[in-house]
């Protein structure tokens, strides 16, 4: 359900949660550490949108970025999980 924009509290505390969500995205290109941060920006990302629809939003850069880097931030993990498994693979011979 929309939240209407009308009071500059609520518009604070939109634009505060777009950036919190853009620090997240940064915090999940930190590899395995980052899975954390990843989800919570993306929940983040989803609560922001389905609560704001298309009400004015400054910071809307930072949300979408902050979701983008949440997404690479995962992909970042999987890529560094599979390496290790290749090497301890190509390591031991299993």
């Amino acid at each position: 359900m929309p939240v209407p924009m009308d009071n500059p509290a609520h518009r604070i505390s939109l634009m505060e949660r777009s950036l919190r969500c853009f620090v997240f995205g940064l915090l999940s290109l930190i590899p395995l550490i980052g899975l954390g941060p990843a989800l919570l920006a993306i929940g983040l990302h989803f609560r922001i949108w389905s609560e704001t629809a298309d009400a004015w939003n400054p910071a809307k850069r930072y949300l979408i970025m902050g979701f983008c880097l949440a997404w690479f931030g995962i992909l970042l993990s999987l890529g560094a999980i599979a390496l290790c498994v290749g090497v301890l693979v190509k390591q031991y011979e299993f």
